[in-house]
């Protein structure tokens, strides 16, 4: 059997999903993989396809969001010669190359309705026509979309087929963002640390000391465990001496010396309510307005906030208590 793709974990919330892959893969059905950014989606999707009975087929991937939608149906169901301009030899679609085997729609939410259309038809049936071709062409294909959009709700915006996805939500895994699985966190820390300390020639294991530490177990990771790995990798080739990592930067893009949005300096100034009015009132909504703003940004991390509002720590914490701003629940639990 071909290796697996790694995956390390040992957060309850994250072994829960690879019972639930393990317990899945075998069957020979459509599946969904939805998940946040960076949460390794093509990693579980690839998983599913060397734990079945597909292991040894191609296992082929497209990302729907990187193709214009003719491009995509071309790409996906192939054409032949003088099917459109440009077209001079036939082109043998993903949907082939994977008969046998598995097709990874990665970002499927991002496929037109008419694309849907002709993936739903080989879900059902099995069949497809190359553009411009007229042959019906049989197929034998495990389907495994994946996106970081709410289906359900696409369809009930009218951008999603609720007919595939219905065939397509045989089982639906979704993975647990970096947040939600903290014990992972110095592991794979860890992890990604040692291989860049390898990718860099030095001899000694990095070591994160507890500051650094307890700042990665305090960040909300947007970017899930793709982001983790940059910030990780960033903090060991920075890291001068011998001594623990301490220091982590999190936002590569902060500096004193940061370029002002481009229309920076042709936004309008701030209103002037009507005369008369309360100076101090409106200064202090003001005031509370662009803490929020900034706060948001952040992902109510505070001490990131400080530092992009030119505050202290503690400067910044009078202020939250002075405006009665604390984060969401939603928030402050994770």
């Amino acid at each position: 059997m071909a290796d697996l793709p790694p995956l390390l974990g040992e957060d309850p919330a994250f072994l829960a999903l690879l019972d639930q892959v393990s317990a899945l893969a075998p069957l020979d059905r459509p599946a969904l993989v939805i998940g946040e950014r960076g949460t390794g989606k093509e990693l579980i999707a690839a998983r599913l396809h060397f734990l079945s009975a597909r292991w040894d087929r191609p296992f082929v991937k497209v990302n729907c969001a990187a193709l214009a939608p003719d491009l995509l149906e071309s790409e996906l169901f192939g054409h032949e010669a003088g099917a459109f301009t440009g077209a001079t030899r036939r082109h043998i679609g993903r949907f082939e190359r994977a008969h046998g085997g598995t097709l990874f729609l990665d970002e499927i939410a991002n496929a037109s309705l008419r694309v849907q259309e002709q993936i739903l038809r080989v879900v059902e049936y099995g069949e497809f026509e190359r553009v411009g071709g007229g042959e019906t062409r049989a197929v034998d294909v495990r389907l495994i979309g994946a996106t970081n959009v709410d289906l359900p709700a696409a369809v009930a915006a009218g951008s999603f087929r609720a007919d595939l996805l219905d065939r397509l939500a045989f089982d639906v895994l979704t993975l647990p963002p970096l947040r939600a699985r903290p014990r992972d966190i110095p592991l794979l820390a860890q992890h990604f640390a040692q291989g860049m300390a390898h990718a860099l020639d030095r001899g000694d294991l990095p070591i994160f000391g507890a500051q650094a530490m307890a700042a990665l177990l305090a960040y909300s990771w947007p970017g899930n465990v793709r982001e983790l790995r940059n910030v990780v990798e960033r903090a060991v080739y920075r890291a001068t001496g011998d001594g623990p990592i301490e220091r982590i930067d999190f936002d590569p893009f902060a500096s004193p010396y940061r370029p002002l949005p481009s229309d920076a300096g042709q936004a309008a100034a701030p209103a002037t309510p009507s005369l008369p009015f309360d100076f101090r009132a409106e200064i202090a909504a003001t005031e509370k307005a662009w803490l929020l703003a900034a706060l948001t940004a952040q992902g109510w991390h505070q001490g990131r906030t400080a530092q992009a509002l030119g505050l202290g720590y503690d400067q910044l914490r009078h202020l939250l208590k002075k405006h009665g701003l604390q984060a969401p629940a939603a928030i402050a639990e994770t």
